[in-house]
This record gives structure tokens, sequence and C-alpha cells, in this order.
């Protein structure tokens, strides 16, 4: 099992054998698998398990999600959801909707799919969101406003979400990785580069940055997505100032499946990194 941190799901990253995940976790619940991929022709199943000391109870729902070229994910309102994303909606069923969980105690969602007769081919997402319910009593002391003795109580709420994929018929894609190079962002140094799509499917995989005559990779990054509606997107990885520093000069990067896929190359190519 893996903790669920990223809605354009997980992302870990392995950097000369130390590992970090760049994300806030969502309470103590734990997702397996992180991502579904539904032919149609049978559902699956996704395991809850509450790895905290206490009862929690989640809801459980479908919401739509745009990727942006930044590689983020933007929430979509249903009413402005495009006919694809409405389908996607139709064509995913599951229960149960609600769940409390004991400590240690595993749950299993069933997930299942119906595509109508007459479906055009393509790839059809939704995104399951599991948020947490909050108790009756408030989760944090009341906290006054001001001198006017008025106070508040903040209950922090948790939500995560794992893509669900429903592709209709033989779908293919492609991959290329442009420019790369190290970024200072707000939160620190990035080793980013640029990744296009093309096809009628999204791509997914992993990356792992090597130095040419060096065994051990300098960065391994799992995870890494470009959805249909975009065609390019930006990776962002954040990294140690002496990790940015070890990545400059010339590198291989290689995207790869999936491993549980076989990992077979999506592409790789020969950067020299500023």
């Amino acid at each position: 099992m893996f903790r669920v941190l990223r809605a354009a799901g997980l992302l870990s990253i392995a950097l000369f054998g130390f590992t970090s995940v760049p994300a806030s976790a969502a309470g103590d619940l734990l997702v397996a698998p992180t991502r579904l991929v539904l032919d149609g022709s049978r559902g699956t199943e996704v395991v809850l398990n509450n790895i905290g000391a206490e009862p929690a109870t989640y809801r459980i729902s479908l919401e739509i999600k745009r990727m942006t070229a930044a590689g983020g994910l933007d929430e979509i309102a249903e009413a402005d959801a495009d006919a694809a994303e409405r389908a996607a909606l139709g064509m995913i069923a599951f229960s149960p909707r609600r769940v409390t969980l004991p400590p240690n105690q595993p749950q299993v969602i069933r997930v299942g799919v119906r595509v109508p007769e007459g479906t055009p081919p393509g790839e059809y997402r939704a995104h399951m969101l599991f948020r947490a319910v909050p108790d009756a009593a408030p989760a944090a002391e009341p906290k006054p406003i001001g001198g006017s003795g008025v106070s508040i109580a903040l209950t922090p709420i948790y939500g995560i979400t794992i893509p669900v994929i429903v592709r209709v018929g033989d779908l293919a894609a492609t991959a290329e990785i442009g420019a790369a190079r190290v970024a200072e962002t707000a939160d620190g140094p990035a080793f980013e580069f640029d990744l296009t799509r093309s096809g009628a499917r999204s791509v997914y995989g992993d990356i792992e940055v090597t130095r040419p005559g060096t065994p051990e990779p300098l960065l391994v990054a799992r995870g890494i997505a470009v959805y249909p509606e975009v065609t390019a997107r930006r990776v962002s990885l954040r990294v140690p100032a002496e990790v940015a520093a070890a990545l400059k000069g010339p590198v291989h990067i290689r995207y790869s499946e999936d491993r549980e896929l076989g990992g077979g190359t999506i592409d790789e190519a020969d950067r020299v990194v500023e």
C-alpha cells in the first residue's frame, strides 16, 4: 500500500538512496492502488486502511480534474464539465460511498464500469475522492477573534483523490522529453523538464536521471502522468541543494512505463542541464 499524496498520482522521489515524498499526507488514510485503469470488461477494488489510533469516517465521491501545463490538477465543477468528463461520471460506479474505519482495519471499495453502447473510442477519466468526515466535537480549541469575545474552532478536513481511467477502443500514445534545467522555486531548487504527449490516451510512468559513467541514478521519480487534455506539461521535482548541483551537466533521462506494466521505455534523451 502507498500513502496517497497527490491527485495527479503517487509521486515518490529517490535521490542518492534518500527517499522523500514532496507533498503533505492526507491524514492517516492509506489507499491502494493509487491509480485505476479499466477497459469496461470487469471491475476492480480499492483498499482503504486507517493507520491512525482512532476510528475515522470517509465519504467517497467522484469529481472532475483537468491537468494544467504546469502539471497541476484543477477541480472542475460538474456544470462546466465537457461531454467526455460527464460521460466518465456516468460510467463509473462504486460501493460503498461512506465508510467508518477502525484503526488498522482494511475496507474494500468495489469499483465497476459500464460503457454505454456507441460510446466513441477514447480515454474517459474521473477522480475518486476520499474525504474525511469530521467528528461532531471540535478538533481544536476555539480561538478568539480580536477583542470581541467571539471564538471559532478549526477542524481540518482531509481529502485525497486517485484517477479512475476508462479506456474505450484500441488507444495509443507517445511522449517526448524536452529541455531540462535546474530551477529555483518558492519551495527551493527543483529539477525541471518539458514532457510532450501525442495520441489518444494518457501516458504514465517513471523518470530516471543518470550521469554517463555513473552506475547509480542521480534521481528517480515515480508516477509521472500527462493526461489527454494537455499535449505538454512541465515536470518539476523538488530536490535538495546538493542534488541540484550534482544534476548540472550532461545527464541521460529515461521515461519508462510503470513497473507493473513491464517498465518498457516510453522515451529517453541526453540533455545538458544548466
